[in-house]
């Protein structure tokens, strides 16, 4: 079997690139912002995942570093403009750029973010230029939809959970198919093994974000980076909050109700976080999560190339799943 490079062999291949200056200095009231953001490391999945299935299918990795780049681009554009959104002040245990910089620069330095997105996504050999702008598109609309599904379900009680499902589907999963599957396009993989590999992503991506909402509520803050019970603050629909409200009896569904208008926020958190227990929600969202988990891994199972080349996946995929932040 071939030799295929390490998590940590590539991630400082993808640091090596990340480092050097991708972006002009000037005018530095733009580009100050976005500096701000990309040095504030994240977990660094989403190009991580697309490194290691380019490598994964016999791809050059060096071939992979600018899309990956972009990926992790328009990932912290999204952060940028998502804590403007939900008024933020903390991001990775930093202050958010709007916080730091303003809310007209951060409106911008998330403009720019996403056209430098486009511009490292397309540094490649012409050849894979019009599938990786096909998928790349197609995510990037449906994150956007995503979003406004997200804002649009503050203002709603009876959000059901496909429609919770599509919508974190849409705001989180789709980008780590999305990565998953540019990795494939760059090796020449076969076109079910895209299939398969964007499927692993999306269910990965899902269950993801419902162990994130869980982690939002019942995390710890110093692990986690950002305030415990935020989503609790504004209004969420998470996971635990839909799977709360469609389990609760008329008492339980009005305490929801009363908290939604709950100015005292500690007490708003402790009480919130008291229905998600006795409801079942804390359960439930635990459960649901390791559902999409393993059917993540038989996506990647059903994947045609031999099993040590995906073992890196699987364990990846594992690492994701028992984070604690």
């Amino acid at each position: 079997m071939r030799t295929m490079l390490t998590q940590q062999q590539l991630l400082t291949q993808f640091e090596a690139k990340a480092g050097v200056n991708n972006f002009r200095t000037t005018p530095s009231g733009l580009y100050n912002p976005v500096n701000h953001i990309m040095s504030i490391k994240g977990k660094r999945i989403r190009p991580l995942l697309l490194l290691m299935c380019c490598d994964m299918f016999g791809g050059s990795v060096e071939e992979a570093l600018n899309p990956a780049f972009a990926m992790e681009v328009f990932h912290n554009f999204t952060l940028v403009h998502d804590d403007i959104m939900d008024k933020a002040d903390i991001r990775r245990g930093f202050p958010t750029v709007h916080t730091l910089f303003g809310l007209n620069s951060g409106i911008l330095a998330g403009d720019a973010m996403l056209s430098y997105a486009y511009k490292f996504l397309t540094k490649v050999s012409p050849q894979y230029v019009p599938a990786l702008l096909d998928i790349f598109n197609k995510t990037a609309i449906e994150i956007f939809e995503g979003q406004q599904m997200d804002i649009d379900f503050e203002k709603r009680m009876d959000v059901t959970e496909e429609e919770y499902l599509k919508m974190i589907e849409f705001k989180t999963s789709v980008l780590l198919g999305c990565c998953l599957k540019a990795g494939a396009i760059l090796a020449g993989a076969s076109e079910e093994n895209q299939k398969l590999i964007y499927e692993f992503g999306l269910q990965l991506g899902l269950s993801f974000q419902i162990k994130d909402d869980y982690l939002d509520s019942f995390g710890e803050a110093a692990k986690v980076g950002k305030r415990i019970g935020g989503d609790i603050l504004m209004n969420k629909k998470t996971y635990l909050y839909v799977t709360g409200w469609n389990s609760a009896n008329k008492e339980q569904k009005e305490q929801f109700t009363a908290l939604l208008t709950e100015q005292d926020e500690e007490k708003k958190i402790a009480a919130a976080k008291n229905l998600f227990e006795v409801t079942g929600a804390r359960q439930q969202t635990n459960h649901k999560s390791n559902e999409l988990y393993l059917g993540a891994l038989d996506s990647l199972r059903n994947i045609s190339i031999d099993k040590e080349l995906k073992e890196p996946l699987f364990e990846l995929a594992e690492k994701i799943n028992n984070r604690e932040f």
